[in-house]
């Protein structure tokens, strides 16, 4: 179970990763942009309705990536017990 959660934190913040980079490199209407676009943006949308405008500059992957590794860590922590 442990190694499955894990498994299922690191997908999550690659495909965030992957997000940014294909943001810079395809056309939004690429099928795998597409695709990806899919499963992140929905994680998006509300720390971007939290977020103050930060002039052009883009933070909420960020903030997604250091709130999945921290809900995942103490998903972790509490199954130890």
């Amino acid at each position: 179970m442990f190694e499955l959660i894990r498994w299922l934190i690191n997908l999550l913040t690659i495909l965030v990763i992957l997000y940014v980079v294909l943001s810079y490199l395809l056309s939004p209407y690429h099928p795998v942009r597409e695709a990806v676009d899919k499963v992140v943006e929905p994680m998006l949308a509300p720390i971007r309705r939290i977020m103050p405008f930060t002039g052009g500059v883009d933070f909420s992957p960020v903030v997604l990536i250091l709130f999945i590794q921290l809900v995942g860590r103490l998903i972790l922590s509490l199954m130890a017990f």
